[in-house]
């Protein structure tokens, strides 16, 4: 699908961003192996949580939709039953990484695929550690999908330290460690979200957190049953990213983003904007299972932010919106440079070749390399064509930007915007002023 995006004065009105996607991939996980009924409302509306609710309907929890909320009856940490299928993931790295995590620790094999571009991504990450805690994982030749988990049923416990920085990576471990021997812990060297940690902790897990530098180190205990959850999901940091950096862009803007998640470990890019010269109030509202809420109101300043350099230390913080904050660069006064972020090049796309060469076919100069890429300021966007490569946050990072530039801006392959905000583009149209 085409999708052309056209300049807009300004933004104005009030957007109700869809539930934060890490955190309704948790909060469906953990509820399928929960003692009890959870119902939750708000959960993200894209093709990637769907993967993780169908996934654990096939292991036997008992999903129901009731207008807007799921129920959710879970199997208890014991209950889950063989999938009579290999289970699709989708295109979610999240639904494979954090379910291998849980399969690891049950009685029976299981298989887990996705989509071409989920089967192209790394997976010895998740694999290695959860082999040594004691459970069979297997993987194609080059550590890729499909993966097929044999667990034990009781694990060991280990001490890991991932080589990469990864929450993915962290809560597969950590939810292994509800089935292991004995106290398993994280160590990171540099801090990533941490949804997985105050969830557990919400539904009654044994969590202890220590903070150690720039990192931490997380510790589970083993066995205690999981408690239910209710409520509704934070609003997605990252899905309200697009609207706070649209809004910004377009001088007169005017946009309230109510019960948006502020995670501080995910609201870098809040911070970030507010530095480099953004026009955003933050006011906070009642917390959600330790997961702080705020609603968000932005002004519109202009193409006057400042920009900056992006270093490899606040990368992981930063993860899902980098190609939206290199976009945006090309319209600071100092542009933007990206450092140490080779994880993009392993996600639904390669983001560093991919943003790199949607920005240039609207007439931007970029500079591309291993492990960032670096736009000068000052620049405007073109019309023009780009091709989103199948990867949702391409999609909507160029959307965003997409709204300033002189003329149309026609964005290929955009039903990928789906995975994450199937409603964007019609809620576009809703506040955009022309």
């Amino acid at each position: 699908m085409n999708w052309t995006v056209e300049p807009a004065r300004h933004l104005s009105g009030d957007i109700v961003v869809p539930g934060d996607k890490s955190i309704s991939h948790r909060a469906v996980l953990l509820a399928s192996v929960a003692d009890g009924e959870s119902v939750i409302d708000g959960l993200a509306d894209g093709q990637d949580l769907a993967s993780s609710i169908e996934a654990i309907r096939v292991l036997g929890a008992e999903v129901d939709k009731e207008g807007a909320d799921i129920r959710i009856r879970g199997c208890g940490l014991e209950g889950l039953r063989p999938a009579n299928q290999t289970i699709n993931c989708g295109n979610s790295g999240t639904t494979m990484r954090l379910l291998a995590g849980l399969l690891a620790g049950q009685h029976f094999t299981s298989t887990l695929t996705g989509d071409a571009s989920l089967c192209s991504r790394p997976m010895r990450r998740v694999a290695e550690p959860l082999h040594a805690m004691g459970a069979s994982v297997r993987t194609s030749r080059d550590g890729t999908p499909p993966l097929e988990i044999a667990g034990p049923g009781c694990l060991r416990a280990i001490t890991f330290r991932p080589e990469v920085a990864s929450a993915q990576v962290k809560s597969c471990v950590l939810l292994a460690g509800l089935y292991a021997d004995g106290p398993t812990t994280v160590v990171e060297g540099c801090r990533t979200r941490d949804h997985s940690e105050r969830l557990l902790v919400a539904m009654g897990a044994d969590v202890s957190i220590l903070t150690e530098g720039s990192g931490g180190r997380v510790t589970i205990q083993q066995g205690r049953p999981l408690g239910t959850i209710s409520g509704r999901i934070p609003g997605d940091i990252s899905s309200a990213a697009y609207w706070l950096v649209g809004a910004t862009l377009l001088e007169g803007s005017r946009l309230r983003l109510p019960g948006v998640g502020m995670n501080p470990t995910r609201a870098a890019i809040v911070d970030l904007l507010v530095d480099w010269g953004a026009d955003i109030q933050i006011e906070p509202t009642e917390e959600w299972c330790g997961e702080p809420v705020a609603d968000l109101m932005v002004r519109g300043v202009g193409p006057v932010l400042a920009g900056g350099v992006i270093d490899a230390d606040m990368v992981p913080g930063l993860i899902d919106e980098l190609p939206l904050i290199a976009a945006l660069g090309a319209m600071t006064l100092d542009g933007v440079e990206i450092n140490g972020a080779s994880e993009l090049r392993v996600k639904e796309s390669d983001r560093i070749a991919t943003t790199a060469a949607a920005l240039r076919s609207l007439g931007v100069v970029v500079d591309e390399y291993p492990e960032g890429l670096a736009v000068a300021g000052g620049q405007a966007l073109n019309s023009g064509t780009i091709n989103a490569a199948g990867d949702h946050r391409i999609a909507l990072a160029m959307a965003a930007v997409g709204l300033t530039a002189h003329g149309l801006v026609t964005i290929e392959n955009a039903e990928a915007m789906a995975v994450s905000y199937p409603g964007f583009a019609t809620v576009l149209e809703s506040v955009a002023q022309r």
